[in-house]
């Protein structure tokens, strides 16, 4: 296996007033290719935080964090900016999906943002659409579609891209209890493929549908090992 994520050290600390507040100490991870991890812990443990640090959403105090072998710690701005784009599937509780977009312009998006014709992104979507069960949906609006078929756009627009790491934030948060599991049994399916998932959970159950669970604690981690 090659190693996609190793986090050595990182901390991070908010400024609240006269006090600073330390919300990562001492972060250590590494996610090796075609992994599915879970990262649970509670609300106020700083596994929000720790996700935006994976995502390259928000910058980190000191420490070091390998994505692919790509130094984030010393990488600038606009060489994050490609990095979120091609390194990086985002799969949010909430969808964050263009409203006023067709599903197959939603799904795309990633493509077209790197300069890719709109044919060729739509071309290559195809067999991904397929598999998540959306041919049948493309020109529909997220308005017209169930929570468990805008998730399943969500990760569409995630994998076009053939990222390095699926991160989903809450994945089956906003999903009944048996969509939730259809969710979680598509996560299996694309791990299965190949593909690195990282999932950041409060919920155990979901955690155990992963491979291998990290909790975090009042910004500190701690290793489970694996699930089954």
């Amino acid at each position: 296996m090659s190693t996609v994520i190793e986090m050595k050290n990182i901390c991070k600390s908010y400024q609240m007033g006269s006090e600073s507040l330390k919300i990562l100490k001492d972060v250590s991870l590494t996610v090796e290719k075609g992994e599915y991890v879970a990262i649970l812990g509670p609300s106020g443990s700083g596994k929000s935080t720790l996700m935006n640090m994976i995502g390259c959403m928000d910058h980190f105090d000191s420490g070091e964090y390998f994505l692919n072998d790509i130094a984030i710690h010393d990488a600038k701005e606009k060489h994050l900016n490609r990095i979120r784009n091609q390194e990086i599937g985002f799969i949010f509780q909430k969808y964050h999906l263009i409203p006023t977009y067709t599903v197959l312009q939603n799904i795309v998006m990633p493509l077209l943002t790197r300069g890719e014709t709109l044919a060729w992104a739509t071309e290559e979507c195809q067999e991904t659409t397929k598999m998540l069960g959306l041919e049948d949906r493309l020109s529909h609006r997220p308005s017209e579609l169930s929570g468990g078929q805008q998730q399943r756009v969500a990760i569409a627009r995630a994998l076009v891209g053939n990222p390095a790491i699926l991160l989903a934030d809450e994945p089956t948060g906003a999903l009944d209890q048996q969509t939730g599991q259809e969710v979680l049994a598509l996560f299996k399916k694309l791990n299965d493929l190949g593909n690195t998932i990282i999932m950041i959970t409060h919920d155990l159950k979901v955690a155990e549908h992963a491979d291998r669970i990290v909790r975090i604690i009042d910004g500190e981690l701690f290793e489970d090992g694996m699930t089954a």
